[in-house]
């Protein structure tokens, strides 16, 4: 068939003019790649041939064709029997297959799950179906996820993960490997190799260093690496932009070394300030005053240098003050700064969109409604697109009336640090969505995920995306219905009620607490915590008995890896749960000076350490080995594996070098828990049992200091070889510790002892 690639006169003569870009399709059209429509089925039909397998691809026809609708798909029967997919770029395409896929053939993906096994006598369902896409833009990714889920990966995890990108329709991302470039511009200005080296930050805290939070932490980065690190994502955007999606680069946000003051002393620099407690070696860098010629110098070097390594869609994201505070509080210095930026990024691509990120308008005083109007609006209407980045819980687009008139995207950050637990705010995504759209004069454009972590919670990811090309709000009681069958094959009434139960309780939060993982088995233990849910645990342990009582019906072949998954995740959960629940009648045994009491709840909880490192060490989602494994795999040298695995420890633990960020980043793995949970808990348990015993205060101080000497910073040293892959039979391990625990909910002495009851929510009563 004819293609026929057409670009709107109007945003030609927009872009010729040099006029602002309007909103929508017209913004979204701009930054799209030029890539031919024969490269872009090409790819299309390379997704699908990995996601289906060669025999059963050849049942689907891709066609890119600007004759549809921006961002939409048709899908229609050939007589030949085959399946016709067409699209408005390639990523339409998948998103059309996608959805054949999970509402036609009831199958779907996952970020664990993106191989599924169709009948080899496959009749496909006649259907045709066209659906355009609500938002002009679907947005992925948070600078911060580069560090905290990226990584370690390779070209091989990447193309699964663009290949998931394309069937959620994804069509805007970010690119933001940059160190190589930095090495040659700071060469170019004259730093030495030392003083380079002293910049920049380790692998696994690059994101923190390219926003000006911290230098140097968890370095050196070898030369090596840097060029590693260009190649992987030279061959990222390749695979990003053949498919037609948009990918922003990084811009220059004025943060340089220190030694900048050397080379350039009359320069106007101001100091930033001191990010979470890093000492002075590895903090307070400079920040280049926009309006200085310093600024454009390095600007310049640094954008050419991007766009001729990675090519440009016209877009650029830079976070000039991302969790600091600019230098001085005036809205006439922030409309400068704003402008000097924006123009900037014009000098080398007069196209150019700043990408920003709303996140340093979130509950900070310094940034009043006159501070915001003036650097937001220093830009033209248009050209500065903001990523509300988390729309649904601290929503900034409402208190600025939708930016001040700049396009804007909808986001759900839910994640941070990639901490696990399950939670997330299903009702609120849905309605929020439409809040948005619905606002009088909204300037809204998108909807976005931009979570700091991924591999977790993954039904809140999906369910955020589907809503964010769907016109209208979801049916979730029907969506999470089907959410079960297509995750395990099968329709089952239990399976559906499991999550049922879930989306009622683990995924109904609404509140302002920030959630941030803080749960009682990842948290330094300490007596004064408030662990807090929102949800009765009845509902948990209901839909695991569920899960439980399923596994005989679980399809083998396609179902059963997720099903084990998510078997591992909600024993996790009813541990985690337990934990804190435990925890809070720990302090009651502790404030009523009951010693036998607490020792006997502390067996408990040790015992509870236990189980929870049999579970996750059956789940191969669930490993601290593969995390190091491939760390040091992308190390480029056998001498630096040590460095590459201390930055992987580092980060999820002490996070900075005296626990500066300590548990931020934490995870519920197998090792983790049996080597560095378990053993602060086991010190704190046997110190305040002593306490008890000996009449006297528990000395927090001198716990902390005792649990940072001997536990937390030492685990970043060590090298101890983790499995990588999952030891025992997830089914009996959690159905052995489901009995277990329920059983403890008919103990009387437990019950007495521990008052936890499943009719209660977290609290001492």
């Amino acid at each position: 068939m004819r293609k026929i690639w057409i670009l709107g006169l109007a945003l030609l003569l927009r872009v010729c003019l040099g006029l602002g870009l309007g909103m929508g399709p017209e913004l979204a059209m701009h930054l799209a790649p030029n890539t031919l429509p024969d490269v872009q089925e090409a790819a299309a039909r390379a997704v699908i041939q990995r996601v289906i397998g060669p025999r059963s691809s050849k049942l689907f026809i891709v066609e890119v064709t600007r004759l549809l609708e921006f961002r939409s798909f048709q899908i229609t029967m050939l007589d030949s029997g085959q399946i016709l997919i067409g699209g408005w770029d390639g990523v339409s395409v998948c998103k059309g297959f996608h959805h054949y896929l999970k509402y036609v053939l009831n199958r779907d993906v996952d970020w664990f799950k993106m191989r599924v096994e169709l009948p080899t006598n496959l009749q496909l369902p006649n259907v045709t179906i066209h659906s355009t896409s609500a938002s002009p833009i679907l947005y992925h990714q948070n600078v911060c996820t580069w560090s905290y889920s990226f990584a370690w990966w390779g070209i091989e995890q990447w193309r699964r993960h663009i290949d998931w990108m394309a069937l959620m329709g994804i069509s805007l991302s970010i690119a933001p490997v940059q160190e190589a470039v930095w090495q040659e511009v700071y060469s170019q200005l004259g730093l030495s190799a030392a003083e380079i080296e002293a910049h920049l930050a380790g692998p696994a805290f690059q994101a923190w260093q390219r926003m000006g939070n911290i230098r140097g932490w968890g370095g050196p980065l070898k030369l090596e690496y840097q060029r590693l690190q260009e190649l992987l994502q030279q061959d990222i955007l390749r695979a990003q932009r053949d498919l037609g999606m948009s990918v922003a680069l990084p811009a220059f946000a004025g943060h340089v070394p220190t030694a900048m003051s050397r080379l350039y002393p009359k320069a106007n620099y101001s100091a930033v300030e001191r990010w979470n407690s890093f000492p002075d070696a590895y903090c307070c860098g400079l920040f280049i005053e926009p309006r200085d010629p310093l600024f454009d110098l390095v600007a310049t070097l640094f954008l050419r240098g991007v766009v001729q390594r990675y090519g440009s869609n016209h877009i650029f994201f830079c976070d000039p003050f991302n969790e600091l505070q600019p230098p001085v509080a005036q809205p006439e210095y922030m409309r400068a700064t704003a402008a000097a930026i924006h123009n900037s990024m014009r000098r080398v691509d007069p196209e150019a969109v700043w990408l920003l990120q709303g996140w340093m308008f979130v509950k900070n005083i310094f940034w009043t409604d006159a501070m915001m109007e003036a650097f937001l609006t220093a830009v033209p209407i248009g050209r500065l697109l903001v990523l509300d980045l988390q729309s649904e819980q601290f929503p900034q687009y409402q208190r600025t009336d939708s930016y001040y008139g700049q396009p804007f995207v909808w986001c759900m950050l839910h994640n941070f640090g990639g901490t696990l637990g399950m939670f997330g705010s299903a009702d609120l995504v849905n309605t929020g969505i439409e809040a948005a759209r619905r606002m009088p004069n909204s300037s809204i454009v998108g909807v976005g995920i931009t979570p700091e972590g991924i591999g977790q919670n993954y039904v809140m990811y999906s369910l955020a995306l589907e809503r964010g090309w769907s016109e209208h709000n979801l049916d979730l009681d029907r969506w999470f219905r089907h959410f079960a069958r297509t995750r395990y094959g099968v329709d089952d009434e239990g399976l559906q009620q499991v999550w049922q139960l879930l989306r009622h309780s683990v995924y109904s939060f609404r509140g302002l607490q920030k959630m941030r993982g803080g749960y009682t088995v990842t948290r330094r233990p300490a007596l004064n915590q408030e662990p807090f849910t929102w949800y009765n645990a009845t509902d948990v342990l209901e839909a695991w008995e569920l899960l439980l009582s399923a596994r005989a019906i679980i399809p083998l072949e396609d179902g059963y890896a997720i099903y084990e998954h998510d078997l591992v995740d909600i024993t996790r959960q009813y541990l985690q749960i337990s934990a804190d629940q435990l925890y809070d009648n720990l302090k009651s045994a502790y404030r009523k000076r009951q010693g036998n009491r607490f020792e006997y709840l502390g067996s408990k909880l040790l015992q509870l350490f236990d189980d929870l490192e049999r579970i996750l060490a059956s789940g191969s989602n669930f490993l601290l080995g593969t995390w190091l494994a491939d760390a040091k795999r992308a190390a480029p040298s056998a001498k630096d594996k040590a460095n590459f695995e201390f930055n992987a420890r580092n980060q999820l633990t002490a996070w900075g070098p005296d626990a500066q960020i300590v548990d931020y980043a934490c995870k519920q793995w197998s090792g983790l828990v049996w080597d560095y949970y378990r053993p602060r808990w086991a010190l704190f348990l046997d110190d305040v049992a002593l306490a008890l015993h000996s009449n006297r205060s528990f000395n927090s101080t001198a716990f902390r200091r005792r649990v940072l000497l001997e536990v937390e910073l030492p685990f970043s040293n060590k090298s101890d070889v983790y499995p990588v892959e999952p030891m025992g039979n997830t089914w009996f391990i959690s159905q052995n510790i489901y009995e277990r625990w329920k059983g403890y909910l008919r103990d009387t002495q437990f019950l007495h002892n521990n008052r936890i009851s499943v009719n209660l929510k977290l609290g001492v009563p």
